[in-house]
């Protein structure tokens, strides 16, 4: 069950949505939550757990993970008294698919680093890649 409703960034992916995930991204602590949950992948995390490893306060992480799924960038799911948080990597990826979606004017030639570097995210980020 989702705690906060969000845009569908994913359904309605334009500017203006756009924009709300690239906001809510544009803040050093919320940049930093997102990155974290994307990290760890589908199982997420619960906010004290967020919020420790960031070593900030539970009600401050709170307003900024509320703020991260509003954008739609995020989910959250209640278990008993806990609230874990997770990345939408659909909402991401389709995020970043807006942001290529005309990349080089058709000339894969151009867009291949581009490509590249998308592909190494696969990789482990210990691992150095695409050098």
């Amino acid at each position: 069950m989702t705690l906060y409703p969000y845009i569908d960034i994913s359904r309605y992916m334009d500017t203006k949505h756009a924009l709300i995930a690239f906001d809510a991204l544009s803040q050093p602590t919320r940049l930093a939550i997102f990155r974290r949950l994307v990290k760890v992948g589908p199982a997420g995390l619960p906010a004290g757990e967020i919020a420790e490893a960031l070593n900030g306060r539970q009600n401050t992480i709170s307003t900024h993970l509320a703020a991260l799924a509003r954008s739609g960038l995020i989910v959250s799911e209640r278990e008993g008294r806990t609230i874990r948080y997770s990345a939408n990597f659909k909402a991401a990826g389709d995020l970043v698919a807006f942001l290529l979606e005309d990349c080089c004017g058709g000339r894969p030639e151009v867009c291949a680093p581009l490509v590249t570097n998308l592909a190494c995210l696969q990789q482990s980020a210990m691992e150095p890649c695409c050098d």
